[in-house]
């Protein structure tokens, strides 16, 4: 199956936003969020655009070390959004994840976000 545009597109995103160059920068976080951006963590947390931003860029944070993805797909719900969800593990945890990308300004920022802690079955 191919895939739009806008999901590729999203996905692209999806993906500089996981490098931990682009994580552990507010100027290049800024850049793929959403002004009215929203997260629910895996942790419970929830997050705004600014608070993430800190977050992930304060002096005191753990590096940013790279995260691994699986099963990344997306569906373009309108022209201008498109839903993906994907897993990721990162320090021996795993998450289902939900992102939607929402088209502003003619760039994909990322308008929501979620992440589920989960068990991988294993055999």
């Amino acid at each position: 199956m191919t895939e739009s545009p806008a999901v590729v597109a999203a996905i692209e995103a999806e993906l500089r936003l996981l490098d931990p160059a682009v994580r552990s920068t507010a100027e290049l976080i800024g850049e793929l969020l959403h002004p009215e951006f929203t997260e629910f963590g895996s942790s419970g947390r929830r997050w705004d655009r600014h608070s993430i931003i800190v977050a992930l860029t304060a002096h005191d944070a753990p590096a940013a070390r790279p995260v691994t993805t699986t099963e990344m797909r997306g569906v373009e719900l309108a022209p201008h959004l498109v839903l993906l969800t994907f897993d990721t593990e990162y320090k021996g945890v795993w998450a289902h994840r939900s992102s939607l990308w929402m088209l502003t300004g003619g760039s994909w920022l990322l308008y929501f976000h979620q992440g589920t802690v989960f068990a991988p079955d294993r055999p």
